[in-house]
């Protein structure tokens, strides 16, 4: 489908929304070690946020359903949205959990290791979804990933097809195959090489590797596939295609922690605007990109200008 340059591209997520500790160290710790760190920020993160705020800047309207708690953290989360121009109506203020918190060691190499507490994000469930179900009926994609309960992404998922809209999961973390009743619920699975091989129980950390753990995936049921490689690119399985590779552009890295959510919101938000799927990988890709080149969760995305 070509893109209409007058058309409103909207886009909805449903997911999670953390307050990110980050700290910089020269390596990622063994078990049982400590390590003398270099800085130490605090970033607004989850994955549903970081999509959230990637798709509003790279040219969508966005709108967010989650939880936060009423914590200090969960109101700055909730201005750091609204600053972006993201509709929070969907967006629910828990009395009883403090909102989400990741726990993020980011290394020399610019690798990272995440620990999630979920708090708020807990409570999103069927009945969220169901408050909320004009928020997905105005979408032109619906977003998803696996920070909130499963029911409550299922329940998206199924309401998203109920009302004809395309659908993105994100299935991070992955703890296993997703149940074979979502993947006619999918229009874009994108998980990662680690989230892949959980998926499959076959290797993805190689272009080859992945185009057949994509092929599995697509054998079991999904539509459209693509595992993301991080400085590799991604490997891209359409709809009634063979896999292919698309490299992404070379940079110095400095940073990865939201180059995945980057590439999700870029995705979601030119999909949604009608591009061509390989044009959207494309621009996606680029986005990612340059999201690694600076520190932070959403300080790193970038903006439509930018790009």
């Amino acid at each position: 489908m070509a893109r209409d340059a007058g058309k409103t591209a909207r886009v909805a997520v449903v997911g999670s929304l953390n307050m990110d500790l980050v700290a910089r160290a020269p390596r990622l710790p063994s078990p049982g070690e400590t390590l003398a760190g270099s800085a130490f920020a605090q970033v607004p993160g989850g994955k549903g946020g970081n999509q959230a705020v990637a798709a509003a800047r790279l040219g969508a309207e966005v709108s967010m359903i989650g939880r936060v708690g009423s914590d200090s953290n969960g109101g700055i989360l909730r201005a750091g949205l609204t600053a972006e121009g993201i509709d929070c109506g969907g967006l629910e203020t828990s009395q009883h959990a403090p909102t989400g918190v990741a726990l993020i060691v980011v290394d020399d190499a610019s690798q990272n290791a995440i620990v999630i507490v979920a708090g708020s994000n807990g409570e999103v469930t069927p009945r969220t979804i169901a408050r909320h179900e004009a928020v997905l009926a105005q979408a032109d994609v619906v977003v998803c990933q696996l920070e909130t309960p499963l029911d409550a992404v299922a329940a998206a998922l199924q309401t998203a097809r109920r009302f004809g809209k395309l659908t993105i999961l994100n299935p991070a973390p992955a703890t296993g195959p997703l149940p074979a009743a979502w993947l006619p619920l999918i229009d874009y699975l994108v998980p990662n090489e680690l989230e892949a091989a959980t998926l499959t129980g076959l290797p993805a950390s190689t272009p080859e590797d992945a185009a057949r753990a994509a092929l599995a995936l697509r054998d079991a049921g999904a539509r459209n596939v693509l595992v993301t490689l991080g400085a590799q690119g991604v490997c891209a399985l359409l709809d009634g295609t063979a896999p292919t590779h698309l490299p992404a552009p070379s940079v110095q890295a400095v940073d990865t922690t939201a180059a995945g959510d980057t590439f999700i919101g870029a995705l979601a938000a030119r999909l949604a605007a009608g591009e061509a799927p390989p044009r959207a990988i494309a621009f996606a890709l680029r986005a990612a990109s340059i999201s690694v080149t600076r520190a932070g969760a959403q300080p790193s995305i970038p903006t439509l200008d930018e790009l």
